[in-house]
């Protein structure tokens, strides 16, 4: 992660990012990850994870990465489980409240074995805002009040026109933002239906962004809806066509995350605890060529099944 903002935004100001074919399978764009990197991930609990890059990076066995998402899920506690992650910051970490709080969290923190960031979601948006925008924080009265400011980087200082007390929020520049959009062309123009989270951000702070999408998209098909396209080619470094990317989470309108699978890999940890992990991560990742691999295991059915749900939702 770049040391400061300013060394951030030299960075940036200083990529090339020449419109040619980015085009590259899921493999070549982890290799652009490595060990120790910060690495942030677009959506936001289980919509739209990039988690057919986030298999690929635990497949690929790195190590030492922070990651950092906005309402971490069901990744999160693969990625550290995986040993890939030792350090987290979010403002969650559990797939969603049917579930519960997440176990494997609190056993990997109350056991030393990774360290914990928890802010307000407003104020990791507010962090990843501030990376965007190449300054070094963001000043803000949320937190304060709180006990959530004494396990951050935030700090407090009286603001030189009011006098008030203020919470300065430091810039986060991850030197990894993997985002999962519904198209991209070759070039890197990502289309995002529905929200975009705090995905726009994520990638303009970010030092290198790896965009996974539904489908590779002609060009002009991105031109003529201009109005849905969130990251211009200028700001991608990697292209990665990844049908069921988000899969078993969602993707808006085209497939409803698969809340039997969350059950049954969450009833497994209750039985088993973090071995259950594991041996979800030896079915479902290290056993598996690819991630096609993986949705493969999942079946066609299951798949055409989730799809089903998704247009039911928008048609209602």
């Amino acid at each position: 992660m770049p040391e400061t903002v300013r060394e951030a935004r030299r960075l940036r100001e200083e990529r090339v990012t020449p419109e040619t074919s980015k085009i590259m399978s899921a493999a070549e764009a982890m290799a652009l990850v490595r060990d120790g990197d910060h690495v942030a991930l677009g959506g936001t609990c289980f919509s739209r994870t990039p988690m057919a890059l986030v298999f690929e990076l635990i497949r690929q066995r790195r190590t030492g990465l922070t990651v950092s998402r906005p309402l971490a899920s069901q990744e999160c506690e693969l990625l550290m489980v995986a040993g890939a992650a030792d350090r987290v910051i979010t403002s969650w970490l559990a797939i969603g409240l049917r579930w519960g709080l997440s176990r494997v969290l609190r056993e990997y923190v109350e056991g030393g074995h990774i360290e914990y960031e928890e802010l307000s979601h407003l104020s990791l948006g507010m962090r990843y805002k501030a990376g965007a925008m190449g300054v070094p924080y963001l000043p803000t009265y949320t937190m304060l009040g709180s006990d959530l400011p004494a396990g951050t980087a935030a700090r407090e200082a009286e603001c030189p026109f009011t006098g008030d007390t203020l919470l300065l929020l430091p810039a986060i520049n991850p030197d990894v933002a993997l985002i999962h959009a519904h198209s991209v062309d070759r070039y890197g123009n990502a289309r995002i239906d529905g929200s975009t989270h705090m995905d726009v951000d994520m990638a303009r702070a970010a030092s290198t962004v790896i965009v996974s999408a539904e489908r590779i998209a002609e060009p002009e098909e991105i031109v003529a809806g201009a109005a849905s396209t969130a990251l211009p080619h200028f700001v991608v470094d990697a292209v990665v066509e990844a049908p069921y990317g988000s899969y078993p989470h969602d993707c808006h309108d085209r497939y409803e995350a698969d809340y039997d699978h969350f059950t049954s890999y969450v009833d497994a940890i209750k039985a088993g605890g973090t071995a259950a992990v594991r041996d979800y991560l030896d079915r479902h990742v290290h056993s598996q060529r690819d991630f096609a691999g993986f949705l493969g295991l999942v079946g066609a059915e299951r798949l055409a099944e989730r799809e089903a749900s998704a247009r039911e939702l928008s048609t209602r």
